[in-house]
């Protein structure tokens, strides 16, 4: 159980690029990192508007010489302090990940990156070499993962209780898009905009966080092959694509799908997650994040509750209340941040963790993967391609 207390010897020193005034991410990033006393905010670049941001900073009791101009100098000026960031989130456009993770590491900080990590996969391997040389963390914000009821499903499967896995069912589909919002919205103008967004909008905003809800829950399925179709519904953003439909084959023989849509009218988030398998299936939806329903063929179903003895313990080792009581996306998104602030101790150290899973390059790489294979098979008319 998480109660607040210590899980590393000091607070990491940590910054944020981007996160500012009207960031619709950037609270979460804060609230998360700063609830387990494993951060300690200290430095920020936090909009493209220096003025504006070094305002937004010191509302945010940062020291006013620490809120730089933009990320480059931040970098410079935090290596000649001896008490200088060791860390630093990024929270701007899809366009700049890569520049500023490479940046930030090779000025030997630790990342926290939103996704997607980058455009091409050239550029993600060249993040992970980077990583590794370095001997950096690099997370990734799949922030859907943290949610208690994600390792629970994760156990379960490892431990047979589904059997066979055959089936995996996924979709992230919300409709409030189902119009041309972009046109009165900046924080959405940008997400439809090829050069900003890069070569996919739902399949990289939103396909991969269900994506990556699969991979934790059987890290051990590979996928042989897929085939995508993408439709732009709202022609302006053509050719990005506002819904499309993912098929996917696995080297165990198990098929998915993934719905990715922000078109699906009425829906509020209509994220789910559903795993069948040979004995029983599994079905995860984040508008109630605190059930996992649990189906085993031929009894009746049961709704596995958040925080209640009867889960595994790795995933009671997640909880910060009680049973009964709901948690939401920033108890998920602690959850990482606390995940993530020992592995970068730990590496700090010299050493791995290996008893803990958080979405570090290895999940950025794969997201960026697989985003490309879904463009590919999309773009030469939704056709069956080899996973590469």
């Amino acid at each position: 159980m998480i109660n607040g207390e210590k899980t590393i010897g000091n607070p990491i020193r940590w910054a944020m690029v981007g996160g500012g005034r009207g960031s619709q991410i950037g609270y979460i990033h804060r609230s998360s990192a700063l609830r387990d006393h494993n951060f300690q905010l200290v430095a920020g670049a936090f909009d493209i508007d220096p003025e504006r941001g070094k305002d937004f900073g010191m509302n945010i009791h940062v020291a006013p010489e620490r809120c730089y101009p933009d990320y480059i100098t931040m970098f410079e000026e935090e290596n000649k302090r001896e008490d200088g960031i060791q860390a630093v989130s990024i929270a701007t456009p899809n366009s700049t990940h890569f520049e500023i993770c490479k940046a930030a590491l090779n000025a030997g900080l630790h990342v926290v990156c939103e996704k997607p990590l980058c455009f091409t996969s050239e550029q993600a391997k060249e993040l992970e070499t980077l990583a590794k040389k370095r001997n950096r963390v690099v997370g990734i914000t799949y922030g859907y993962s943290g949610h208690q009821a994600i390792e629970q499903a994760r156990q379960m499967i490892a431990n047979g209780d589904l059997g066979e896995i055959r089936i995996v069912n996924m979709q992230f589909a919300h409709g409030f898009h189902s119009g041309a919002v972009e046109l009165n919205n900046p924080s959405t103008k940008w997400r439809v905009d090829p050069k900003v967004a890069g070569p996919s909008y739902v399949l990289g905003d939103l396909g991969t966080h269900t994506f990556y809800l699969s991979e934790v829950m059987m890290p051990e399925m590979k996928i042989k092959k897929l085939m995508c179709t993408r439709q732009s519904f709202v022609k302006s953003r053509a050719p990005l694509e506002d819904n499309a439909y993912t098929i996917m084959e696995y080297d165990n023989g198990a098929i998915g799908t993934v719905w990715s849509s922000c078109v699906n009218a009425g829906s509020m988030h209509g994220q789910k997650i559903r795993v069948t398998g040979s004995k029983a299936s599994i079905e995860w939806w984040d508008e109630q994040p605190n059930q996992l329903r649990y189906e085993i063929q031929g009894k009746p179903a049961q709704i596995l509750e958040r925080g209640m003895d009867y889960l595994y313990p790795e995933a009671l080792a997640d909880d910060r209340i009680s049973g009964g009581h709901t948690e939401g996306l920033f108890e998920a998104w602690s959850n990482l941040y606390s995940r993530f602030a020992m592995a970068m101790e730990a590496f700090d150290r010299g050493e791995t963790l290996n008893d803990i899973w958080y979405p570090g390059i290895e999940a950025g790489v794969e997201g960026v993967r697989w985003i490309e294979n879904c463009v590919r098979s999309a773009d030469n008319g939704a056709v069956w391609v080899e996973y590469q």
